[in-house]
């Protein structure tokens, strides 16, 4: 995987190409006793602070004035001000809009790593390249006393146990990440008397998951934070512990504790940032960025076809006064399983709503996180374009009434048409 114009990940290309932080992420699935999350903090220069939080369709908006600011701008990548997997429904559709934006930039993001593995194969999908996992210690013992607790499958969990998810967790997505081809670092909070002693050991563990490198951050106390009275390590101890980590892994020496919502080159942020994140945060968006209507037909007149059976898409747009098919767009070949519908989410990136005479529950699901909206129905094509361009009601049969119309075997069972 090629590093050359990450600044993150290669110290030559500090200097020479910017990134782009997207604040995307306000929730935390972990609280360490270290971190105390503010949002509109502008004189503090470390992780979890950020003036604003965007949504999706802002922070794209975000990212393409700032291409059109730095032309030397390499990176887009989400680090916060929480963690992108506790938001992973503004992450994908975060990543959807860029994605199709900005093919050629590098996306990355960073997490604590506790509920990254379901998500490996969308990441990839989405062309995600580099991924930083924060771990603060493989002994539960002493991540119990970093992290208060933690939210995992919707439980809280506290003390060794907590400790013990989060370690094995982040150890299997180092392990998933590196195995499916990402570029993967690790960074470590040296905390004194809490885990000073303890890097070098996790330095070794990362490296034989296979981690590229590790960045060693020194601890900043942090006002409100339980650990706000702990002191930042001497120079002397980071020194040794650097020195200590480094036998095993590479070593990230020129980290500058981006914030959340950092854009420029490292260690160089640019200045007009924070009256860009307030003038996009304002922004409102309509639905002009998904001008078109799908529909599942055989012939091009009936919604009469399931999605399943579907070769093409009618695509439809509402202009001057009329209904114009834009174009036949070609569904991807069947037998591919959720990767199918997948890459048809990406296919309907521009359109609002699909007229389906039925779908199962994985496309449903994939399309609708995706910003598709459904209509499953039977009947005009042009009713259904009714119902969504004209706020007309919908008069054909919906899936619901099919499945009591009393005439096919969807009547019996409940399950309607198709």
């Amino acid at each position: 995987m090629d590093t050359s114009k990450h600044p993150c990940f290669n110290k030559e290309a500090k200097g020479t190409y910017g990134r782009v932080h997207i604040p995307i992420a306000p929730k935390c699935n972990i609280q360490c006793n270290f971190c105390n999350r503010s949002y509109d903090c502008v004189n503090e220069s470390r992780p979890g602070v950020t003036s604003k939080v965007l949504k999706p369709r802002n922070a794209n908006e975000y990212v393409k004035r700032m291409r059109e600011k730095m032309r030397n701008l390499s990176v887009v990548g989400v680090a916060g001000p929480g963690d992108a997997f506790a938001n992973t429904e503004e992450l994908f559709e975060t990543l959807e809009y860029i994605k199709n934006e900005d093919g050629d930039m590098l996306l990355c993001l960073s997490s604590n790593g506790l509920n990254v593995v379901p998500h490996i194969d969308q990441l990839k999908a989405y062309n995600v390249s580099h991924v930083t996992i924060t771990v603060n210690g493989i002994d539960p013992e002493i991540v119990q006393e970093i992290v208060g607790w933690i939210r995992y499958k919707k439980r809280v969990f506290r003390g060794i146990e907590g400790a013990k998810i989060l370690i094995e967790q982040q150890m299997a997505a180092i392990k998933t990440l590196k195995e499916k081809g990402f570029v993967v670092k690790v960074n470590s909070i040296l905390i004194p008397g809490k885990n000073d002693h303890h890097i070098p050991a996790i330095a070794e563990k990362v490296a034989e998951l296979g981690a590229d490198m590790i960045n060693i951050i020194p601890f900043i106390p942090v006002k409100g934070a339980a650990f706000e009275d702990i002191q930042a390590p001497p120079a002397k101890m980071i020194s040794d512990v650097t020195r200590a980590a480094h036998k095993f892994i590479p070593l990230m020496t020129h980290c500058s504790r981006c914030r959340s919502d950092a854009a420029g080159l490292l260690g160089k942020d640019l200045p007009f940032i924070n009256d860009m994140l307030k003038e996009v945060s304002q922004m409102s968006f309509d639905d002009h960025e998904r001008p078109y209507v799908a529909a599942s037909s055989r012939e091009g007149f009936m919604v009469n076809q399931h999605l399943g059976q579907a070769d093409f898409l009618h695509i439809y747009k509402f202009e001057d006064g009329v209904y114009k098919l834009h174009e036949l767009r070609k569904a991807p070949p069947a037998g591919a399983g959720d990767s199918r519908w997948k890459e048809l989410a990406k296919l309907l990136h521009d359109v609002d709503t699909l007229l389906v005479e039925g779908l199962g529950g994985s496309p449903y699901k994939y399309l609708t996180a995706s910003g598709v909206k459904i209509i499953e129905m039977t009947g005009m094509i042009e009713e259904g374009l009714d119902a969504v361009f004209k706020k007309a009601e919908l008069h054909s049969l919906s899936k619901k009434e099919m499945a009591t119309c009393g005439n096919c075997n969807g009547a019996k069972s409940g399950t309607g048409c198709g």
